[in-house]
This record gives structure tokens, C-alpha cells and sequence, in this order.
């Protein structure tokens, strides 16, 4: 561990700035030795912002239907072998009821992007939710959408949007995704949604097909300079039906490096452990939380439906990944010296301190 990347890491937390060319040297020169200075420091940053505190999200999956033809993406419109659904508006607010009743104050809307899903009546589901818990935070990942439709469902209550931008390298993007996919324009829907006063998340794929060292300092530059509140990253993990199913899953550990540089880069931001980093490594939630994050999303989607909304191969969805395995979730999280918490989650500003579940 040479002592320029022992610097980078102590401007990163001093400044929470780097260069593109120092994020690049951090991501070529990362080792275990780096990983772990860089976990210990974004740790204390973590414990000093958010104390032992564990936000959990519930998950609802409504819908496996997508308009895209993604290149990584088990949804994919031409993947004629995956199980297609809607949950109906009933189905979804029974997952929020029992949500609810578990403990869970956030809860996210996630699909593909289904245009049969119209916005009036995401719209409606998000009134719904609002008014049946007014305590409860609404979060939606339902793609690229025009302005206007993200200002109703910013109207009817919703509080959060989650888009990844992927990559910030169009060259990249373009190798990622069909030609009719642009990259301006989910930067564009990024740009749109904090105007519309979201609360907003972006993130990226760690070791998706063609992504250099290059690439992932760009990122890093990219969510530096747009200071999301919220920010997702996971490995990729391939898909058997899509053209990169025999590319090589991304890598844990440096997904865990990354968490850390992220939390160094911004204290405040919510930084989710996620499922994929969960599904390549049994302990990745812990690893996660110890490398910065600190934010858990187990899934409430009814469970014949997790089974179709495979993104990817192996997906977890049940143990502490499921919200019926919170119990195992409080446990695990327990053990590395953390609980997890009744509360929304807010970013920092608003947060509240929450309760222990």
C-alpha cells in the first residue's frame, strides 16, 4: 500500500473531492490493505452521521414488464423466457400493510419500465399509500419518464426517485444498452427529477461488461459532482438470457472499496448494502455495512412474484433479504454492532433518531 494512494484516501475524507485521475489510481491500486483503511475511516464517518443506525426499505417489485431491450437486464423486452406480471393495486397495498406492521416506514416502488403501468395509476398507488400512512416515506424506480409525469407522481406524494445513471461514460452506456437508449437523456431524468424536488439516487454497476478503472473514477467524479441523497451500487451479475450471460459476476470486494470511497466522498449520503452484493458473497450485507453503508432494502413482494423478477442469475430474495427474515436481519446486523431502526430514513437534515426493531 504505497503511501500516494494512503494520501488519496486522506484527501478524499479531508476534501471529499478527488480528481478523475486520483479515483482512477484508488480503483487501480485498490488491495486489501486499502480497502480496509478506507473501510475504518468511512465507518467513523458513517457512526458519526448516522450512529449504529440501519435503515430498512421495503421492497415491492410491481411489475416484470419492460419497454427496454437493456444488454444486461434479465427484463429485457426480448427475453421471451421471463415471467411476465402487474400487481394489481390491491396486491400492492397489502405488501405496504404488512410492511407496515413489521416496521418498515419506507417503501419502494420498483419495475420495469411498463408503460401499461400508466402514470395515473402509479399516481393513485402512491396517494394510497400516503394516505393510509402518513408517517411513511415513498420512494419510486420506475425509470425514465417526462418531466410532467415526474412532477405528478412528485404531487401525489411520492418523496424519493431512484435512477441509476449506469455509467457516466456515453461510450460506455452505448455498449450497455440498445442504440434507441440514449445517455443524455437519463441524465437529463436525473436533472428533471431534483428540479422536481425529489430526493434522488443514482449508482452504477461494478464490473459491468467493458467498464475500465477509467470508467468507475468517472463515476465517482459524476455522483461527486450531483451530491445525490442516495446512491446504489452492486456488482453485475449476469443474466443467462441476456448477451453478456457468460461475462464474469463483479467483484465484492471492490464493490465494498467503492461503498467506502462513497461515504468518504459524502457523510450524509444513504448507502445501500444491496441485494446483488448480497448474492455473490453470503456476507455481503455485513461487509457492506462495514465499508460505509447504511441502508438495507429486504423484499416484500409477494413470493411468486420475487421468483419472476429475476434482473439477474441467483437472486437473493429470501433469508435477511426478505422482509419476513427480519428477525435474521436484526441479528446479522447486531452482530457487526449495528440495529435496525423503526424510522424513514430521511437524508440527514430531517432524519429523526428512530427505535430499534
Amino acid at each position: 500500500m504505497g503511501e500516494e494512494l494512503v494520501h488519496l484516501v486522506d484527501e478524499l475524507a479531508e476534501r471529499r473531492a478527488l480528481s478523475v485521475e486520483g479515483y482512477q489510481a484508488l480503483v487501480e491500486g485498490a488491495s486489501p490493505e486499502l480497502a480496509s483503511l478506507a473501510a475504518r475511516r468511512a465507518f467513523e464517518e458513517r457512526r458519526r452521521v448516522f450512529g449504529d443506525a440501519v435503515y430498512v426499505r421495503g421492497l415491492i417489485e410491481i411489475s416484470s414488464h419492460c419497454r427496454n431491450d437493456c444488454l444486461y437486464c434479465g427484463l429485457r423486452r426480448s427475453n421471451a423466457s421471463c415471467q411476465r406480471y402487474r400487481l394489481t393495486t390491491e396486491k400492492i397495498m397489502a405488501c405496504v400493510e404488512e410492511g407496515y406492521e413489521l416496521g418498515f416506514r419506507t417503501f419502494v416502488l420498483q419495475g420495469g419500465e411498463d408503460l401499461a403501468f400508466d402514470d395515473e395509476r402509479l399516481c393513485d398507488v402512491v396517494a394510497r399509500i400516503k394516505r393510509a400512512h402518513g408517517d411513511c416515506a415513498v420512494t419510486l424506480s420506475v425509470g425514465e419518464r417526462p418531466r410532467e409525469v415526474y412532477q405528478a407522481f412528485h404531487d401525489a406524494g411520492a418523496d424519493r426517485f431512484l435512477l441509476r445513471h449506469e455509467t457516466a461514460d456515453p461510450a460506455h452506456y452505448a455498449r450497455l444498452h440498445p442504440a434507441e437508449m440514449s445517455h443524455e437523456r437519463r441524465l437529463a431524468c436525473l436533472r428533471d427529477l431534483r428540479a422536481v424536488g425529489f430526493v434522488i439516487g443514482c449508482g452504477f454497476m461494478v464490473g459491468s461488461p467493458y467498464q475500465t478503472a477509467r470508467n468507475i473514477a468517472l463515476d465517482l467524479k459524476f455522483i461527486e459532482g450531483l451530491r445525490p441523497e442516495m446512491c446504489g451500487i452492486g456488482p453485475f451479475v449476469p443474466h443467462h438470457a441476456t448477451p453478456f450471460a457468460h461475462e464474469p459476476a463483479g467483484s465484492a470486494d471492490l464493490t465494498c472499496f467503492l461503498l467506502s470511497l462513497l461515504r468518504l466522498q459524502n457523510p450524509n449520503v444513504l448507502l445501500p448494502a444491496t441485494t446483488a452484493l448480497a448474492t455473490v458473497e453470503g456476507d455481503g450485507r455485513e461487509r457492506g455495512m462495514l465499508a460505509g453503508a447504511n441502508v438495507v432494502m429486504p423484499n416484500l413482494s409477494p413470493v411468486d412474484a420475487r421468483e419472476k423478477y429475476l434482473l439477474y442469475d441467483g437472486k437473493a430474495s429470501s433469508g435477511s433479504e426478505a422482509a419476513e427474515g427480519l428477525a435474521d436481519l436484526r441479528r446479522r446486523m447486531a452482530g457487526i454492532g449495528l440495529r435496525v431502526v423503526v424510522d424513514r430514513g430521511d437524508p440527514p437534515h430531517a432524519t429523526a433518531a428512530g427505535t430499534a426493531i
